[in-house]
């Protein structure tokens, strides 16, 4: 069985990855792997290209208005 080939993925794009169960933002890339912003910002993590998967505009609106609830609820 072959593996499914992975999407393109570019600057800005929103993914989620698998690994770490986290949303973020394509920011660039150093050798074989992808840096990935915290939607909301924060600090970068590195991403394998395989374990990530571009957000629908649903998932990305729901990653969006849950990362905002979460800071209300805390004041910032």
């Amino acid at each position: 069985m072959t593996p499914e080939p992975v999407p393109s993925l570019e600057v800005g794009d929103a993914v989620h990855d698998n690994v770490r169960d986290r949303f973020g933002r394509v920011m660039g890339h150093e050798g074989p792997y992808l840096q990935i912003r915290p939607l909301a910002g924060g600090r970068e993590w590195d991403a394998d290209p395989g374990h990530l998967r571009l957000l629908t505009q649903d998932e990305l609106l729901r990653a969006l208005v849950a990362e905002a609830n979460a800071r209300s609820r805390q004041g910032i």
